[in-house]
């Protein structure tokens, strides 16, 4: 009897309905990773590398907009009964639990990036800023788990073969195409955070000049002609100024 042999991966996809899915989710993932990680390198020297950290972030909206459709496609799928998505079965509990806070934490970090570049770094920077890093450290922990967990299966499921393979990597090549328009479109409000002027400091404030004059004293020496008295050079050595801008 001949050995059971399984199914050619170029049929994979007649077999099994959730393929497509699974492998679109897939490649997707494996995209962000690489964006990840070119993001995760500007965050070391964030002051040299902010305008590739902002090219960078908007370029990652569409990719990680395509990614939550897909995930959200195999939800949906599962809880209103389909068959064959009930078939394949839910993802593991612990990450089933994980993966809302992993939604939140991915939205409230990219939309107070993007709340940040539209305000400036002058109107509720600090408020806005401290939720952005905040929501990163939320963030990075559940990534990191959720990369653990799946990176081990995604040269398998990515180089796979099927009947859709095409649509996945066109509807990828598309959210890409899109993460550089709004990326280019974009980055003209990025000048006010790469030209700012340091904390403390106001661009176009002019810089004033607050003296307390000292108590004048009771000797009054006279001068020669031309030449400044003891008392008024006293009186400016002894005066308290600062400078403010």
């Amino acid at each position: 009897m001949p050995p059971e042999t399984r199914p050619e991966p170029a049929l994979r996809d007649a077999g099994d309905p959730t393929a497509g899915n699974e492998r679109l989710t897939a490649t997707v993932a494996a995209v962000l990773l690489l964006l990840l990680a070119l993001e995760g390198l500007t965050i070391l020297s964030i002051r040299q590398l902010l305008s590739m950290h902002i090219v960078v972030g908007l370029l990652l909206i569409p990719p990680v907009a395509l990614k939550l459709g897909s995930t959200g496609y195999r939800f949906l799928r599962y809880y209103t009964g389909d068959s064959a998505y009930v078939a394949k079965g839910p993802p593991q509990i612990v990450m089933r639990m994980l993966a809302p806070l992993l939604v939140a934490s991915t939205v409230v970090l990219l939309g107070t990036g993007v709340a940040l570049l539209a305000l400036g770094p002058h109107r509720h920077r600090d408020a806005v800023l401290g939720l952005h890093k905040a929501s990163f450290l939320v963030w990075f922990f559940l990534m990191s788990v959720h990369v653990l967990v799946y990176t081990p299966r995604l040269p398998r499921v990515v180089f796979s073969q099927g009947r859709r393979a095409a649509i996945g990597a066109g509807l990828i090549a598309g959210s890409l195409v899109v993460g550089g328009v709004l990326a280019v479109a974009a980055y003209s409000l990025a000048g006010p955070w790469l030209h700012r002027v340091p904390d403390g400091e106001r661009e176009g404030a002019p810089a004033t000049v607050k003296c307390t004059p000292a108590s004048p004293s009771s000797e009054k020496p006279s001068a020669a002609p031309g030449e400044t008295s003891s008392t008024s050079r006293g009186l400016f050595q002894r005066s308290n100024c600062s400078r403010s801008m």
